[in-house]
């Protein structure tokens, strides 16, 4: 299978999820649009996974290539190969398919408590009752049209979505590793003013590995349902 993978800056790579792909014997590609790249043809990949970024989908006029990656990602969606959207990822899949994305009333940095839903849909990704996870957003977004909500969390109502079987949209980080924490908050540590929902330098980074191996399963449980490999 050929994953390829929308990268939109340096310090945000794939995680967990490239070890899991590696495994796998998976063909992996990026296209780096901080760099000027240019996507693939649908037609020339199996599957795709749109990472997140410090940015939003909606500054088009600072990050002109948002115009061509939401046509990218809407494209592909049509052929009904799966479509993974982690953060950003997940705004610019719900953006491509008609939904508003703006800025929250607060962000949510740190390890915060993930909900599913109750009696998730049949053919729906089943998210367990409640699981703590790693958040990095200060936007949201409404359920694109026909998608169903996959888990919540009390700061976020839309944190995971899915429309058909093929498309799914993840506004938490579930890849997250050490190494990826401490990038984040290396070249985001602006953002960490106190608030209900933003937890502190310190306190995100002295998560127990415990923590980061609970949701790196999870992530492997979705890319799992998803791209149907074990």
């Amino acid at each position: 299978m050929h994953v390829h993978w929308f990268q939109h800056v340096p310090f945000e790579g794939l995680g967990s999820i490239g070890p899991w792909l590696e495994a796998r014997d998976c063909k992996v590609s990026r296209t780096r649009f901080f760099a000027k790249e240019t996507p693939p043809l649908p037609e020339e990949m199996d599957a795709l996974i749109v990472m997140g970024g410090p940015m939003s989908v909606n500054d088009e006029d600072r990050f002109p290539w948002l115009v061509q990656e939401k046509q990218c990602v809407r494209e592909f969606m049509k052929t009904g190969k799966p479509v993974l959207g982690i953060c950003l990822g997940a705004q610019l899949i719900a953006s491509a398919l008609g939904a508003r994305v703006y800025p929250h009333s607060f962000k949510e940095i740190g390890w915060f408590p993930l909900q599913g839903q109750k009696d998730p849909e049949p053919g729906c990704f089943a998210f367990p009752p409640s699981t703590t996870v790693f958040h990095w957003h200060g936007e949201t977004f409404d359920l694109p049209p026909g998608a169903r909500r996959l888990a919540s969390s009390e700061g976020c109502l839309n944190q995971a979505f899915q429309v058909g079987t093929s498309i799914m949209g993840l506004q938490c980080h579930l890849e997250t590793t050490p190494e990826s924490a401490r990038d984040l908050v290396a070249h985001c540590r602006d953002e960490l003013v106190a608030a209900r929902y933003v937890q502190m330098e310190q306190e995100i980074l002295r998560a127990e590995p415990g923590c980061y191996k609970t949701i790196n399963r999870l992530m492997d449980d979705v890319l799992g349902f998803l791209l149907k490999i074990r």
